[in-house]
């Protein structure tokens, strides 16, 4: 069989890489467990039309099929293209067993029909927290996942040494409202094209808000004007009404951002800014929406994002309002590791390698090892009874630091990168604290 060749855009990592991945997402985990959020998990599939609805999805779904299906036979099934379509469903089919309002989240396996390029793949692993209410839910929720969101953020800054992270705010409400006082009746097509304010330029989003969404050119001016305003503070709230529309939307919108601009600084200070040209694609948003990007690394654009979503989940008699945010995961670590930005101090969770003197001994080796796990020490024993110095260089390899010689019988432990050999108690003896697991490693150094 000759060598297969990877598949563009569906990223495996080594050992290495993929230990990073685990740490970073062990953090993620801890901080939503932190803040009350519980685990779900959903199935990988669903009905094609429950993809496709609720909004212009750009995304190109994958559908699921038999091999022995008979030609011509309708694909019903899709892979999920995001966490929040199936989550939707989710709490519809299990709402008489939920209490509300819920907080979940949810890591999983994604795809999307993507052009694979830096930053975007066809499979890849996102990490979703959301608050669901039952009929209604607070709007202190708006401002609540945001600060989640960072502090998680925060913490794979601090403990593992990803870049930094800004997130950009605006609320929806606020845009529906002041195109509103424009007399503009087609908003969600202004929302859509002021989303390229970043991508095309604002001339350009002037020519297509005239061309596409039949705007008079001042009201193209207003509307490009708007999207310009951004400040780490309220004072985005006296620039916006210079521009001099108004409506009752248009200012509970811009309260409510004004709450989380405020409340960010005291507990997120220069990690959010009130960003007006943020719009978010998808139709569903119904008030304050997020977009994060990795300090250093904007090329990537958003990787977190989210929003409040007022009627993405409803059974025709109630309504599931909810708000929740998403982390792209793989999005973010996929051109650090590949660029090893960051590494491993070893590829492998074993800090002690026992070696095995004649098979005949074998038990011995493996009582020892069985004492250390119990101390919590990750440990294996030698596949093969080889010379010691075979054994050494089999550890060597796989980064392992400690061999243990001399099992049952003359125990001791030689730490193989500084050649000290002592004697040791596997009931007693204990690594350095900073040898016993792997630890993530920053090279920013070019």
């Amino acid at each position: 069989m000759s060598r297969p060749k990877p598949l563009s855009g569906f990223p495996e990592f080594l050992p290495g890489p993929r230990m990073v991945e685990q740490f970073v997402l062990d953090r993620l985990r801890e901080t939503f467990e932190l803040h009350g959020f519980a685990s779900i998990e959903t199935r990988a599939v669903e009905p094609v039309e429950t993809l496709t609805k609720g909004g212009e999805i750009d995304k190109e779904v994958y559908t699921v099929r038999r091999i022995h299906a008979d030609d011509g036979v309708p694909d019903e099934l899709g892979l999920h293209y995001d966490l929040t379509v199936p989550f939707a469903r989710y709490v519809l089919e299990n709402a008489g067993q939920l209490q509300f309002p819920f907080r979940r989240y949810q890591i999983q396996k994604v795809w999307r029909g993507e052009r694979p390029q830096e930053g975007r793949y066809r499979e890849f692993t996102q990490a979703d927290i959301d608050i669901v209410g039952s009929g209604e839910l607070a709007a202190h929720h708006d401002v609540e996942i945001p600060l989640v969101a960072l502090d998680a953020m925060e913490r794979l800054h601090t403990d593992l040494g990803l870049p930094p992270v800004l997130m950009r705010v605006n609320n929806r409400r606020l845009a529906q409202g002041f195109y509103t006082g424009l007399e503009i009746g087609d908003t969600a097509a202004v929302l859509r094209i002021v989303d390229k304010l970043d991508k095309v330029g604002p001339d350009r989003v002037s020519e297509l808000l005239v061309s596409e969404a039949s705007l008079t050119e001042a009201q193209a001016k207003s509307c490009v004007s708007l999207a310009t305003i951004s400040s780490a503070d309220e004072t985005f709230v006296d620039e916006v009404r210079r521009l001099g529309v108004h409506t009752d939307e248009l200012e509970a919108g811009m309260e409510q951002l004004a709450e989380l601009v405020r409340t960010a600084g005291r507990y997120a200070p220069g990690r959010l800014v009130a960003d007006l040209k943020i719009a978010r694609g998808l139709d569903y948003y119904t008030g304050t929406v997020y977009e994060t990007e990795l300090q250093g690394y904007e090329s990537l654009g958003s990787v977190a994002s989210g929003g409040r979503y007022d009627a993405l989940a409803s059974d025709g008699r109630t309504t599931y309002p909810g708000v929740g945010f998403s982390v792209g995961v793989t999005r973010i670590l996929a051109p650090l590791l590949g660029k090893q930005r960051l590494t491993v101090t070893r590829p492998v969770p074993t800090c002690v390698l026992v070696a095995v003197d004649a098979e005949e001994t074998r038990a011995a080796a493996v009582a020892v090892a069985s004492q250390l796990r119990q101390r919590g020490i990750p440990t294996e024993v030698a596949p093969k009874a080889d010379k010691f110095g075979k054994q050494i260089r089999y550890a060597d390899r796989r980064s392992i630091p400690y061999v243990w010689f001399g099992a049952g019988a003359n125990d001791e432990v030689k730490d193989i990168r500084s050649g000290d050999q002592v004697g040791a108690d596997p009931a007693s003896w204990q690594p350095p604290s900073e040898d016993l697991r792997p630890r993530v490693v920053e090279n920013w150094d070019e």
